[in-house]
């Protein structure tokens, strides 16, 4: 889909994951979405260890990261044209495809479900390891993002060692450092699986762009849809509590809980918005004002990063601006949506 920034891959540590992820390990992998917690997809206690790093439950299906479009008839049966259409275009980049599964395809990669979700993923660290290690039998990499279930997901390496950390004090093997994600939210994900394509994730890939590659409608998905990540009603949460206000109410909600509470607040709102808080509000009351991009590639890829430093400031409320209600903005919404909840 898109050229990622330029990064200087060092082969040595990309060689020294490979080994890792071969002999059954945990490594935390860049890509252009979030980081992953990879394992091995076709070693089921590899891969359910990822599961217990996480706190993940067992009956939530993974995304299984490979090389390169070659890999979908190693993994997937029945595969529908559209599907490789949608390969030509996004991929390498941030769409993961529904299918049908084969019977190569462990239970334990699909949550007990007969569909495998694939992507191959744009970013150059995480690409120059599935080349690495796919060989001939286009071997795949299950990756979550590499937090704690239910948490904000990491976009940067340290976000990743804060979490989950590496052993013997934390729970990964180790970290392969591929700078902050390019657009800082996970992927769009299209299930193919049921005969008519339908979104089970928004993300960077818009509805538009895949109803104009398809020539179909690509409605939300209903509630027979496959299980897929990211589904939950709570997610990417973090610790603190996060209300999300409508912009002709956040003013009026943020100094009405700070009149009838104690304690500071974190904000993230537009420019002109923390103006007339700070107006309002003395310094005390502010543990830290982010300002929120208008660009909607800007605002997600700094998301998470931003989510992270929010919780971090030790506030009692983190309140966020509700961006633009518009098709391009759902992904965005999306994970604001489930923080909140």
């Amino acid at each position: 889909m898109t050229e990622t920034p330029n990064f200087d891959i060092d082969f040595d540590a990309v060689e020294r994951a490979a080994r890792i992820l071969e002999e059954g390990g945990l490594v935390a992998i860049p890509t252009e979405t979030v980081y992953g917690l990879a394992a091995d997809a076709d070693n089921a206690d590899a891969v359910l260890a990822t599961y217990k790093a996480k706190g993940r439950p067992a009956d939530h299906p993974l995304i299984v990261h490979v090389a390169d479009a070659d890999a979908i008839d190693f993994w997937a049966e029945g595969v529908p044209e559209a599907a490789r259409t949608l390969a030509r275009l996004y991929w390498p980049g941030p769409l993961t495809i529904v299918l049908k599964k084969k019977p190569r395809c462990g239970l334990w990669v699909t949550g007990g479900q007969d569909t495998v979700a694939l992507r191959c993923p744009s970013h150059p660290v995480a690409h120059a390891l599935l080349e690495r290690f796919s060989g001939p039998t286009k071997k795949g990499l299950t990756a979550p993002s590499a937090n704690t279930f239910g948490r904000i997901s990491p976009s940067t390496a340290g976000h990743v060692a804060q979490d989950l950390g590496v052993k013997p004090e934390g729970k990964l093997d180790m970290i392969l450092e591929g700078g902050p994600c390019e657009f800082g939210i996970e992927s769009t994900m299209v299930n193919l699986s049921s005969g008519r394509p339908e979104v089970l994730r928004h993300g960077v890939i818009t509805r538009a762009m895949l109803e104009e590659t398809l020539g179909v409608p690509v409605p939300d998905a209903g509630k027979d849809a496959p299980r897929a990540s990211g589904r939950l009603k709570s997610h990417y949460a973090p610790k603190t509590k996060l209300e999300l206000a409508q912009p002709d109410a956040y003013v009026e909600t943020v100094l009405r809980w700070t009149a009838e509470n104690a304690g500071p607040v974190a904000l993230m709102a537009p420019a002109a918005t923390l103006a007339r808080i700070r107006e309002a509000l003395a310094p005390e009351r502010i543990a830290l004002a982010i300002e929120a991009s208008p660009d909607v590639l800007h605002y997600g890829a700094e998301l998470y990063d931003h989510l992270h430093a929010l919780d971090d400031a030790r506030a009692t409320r983190i309140f966020v601006e509700a961006p633009p209600a518009t098709p391009e903005w759902a992904a965005v919404n999306d994970r604001l949506g489930r923080a909140a909840a």
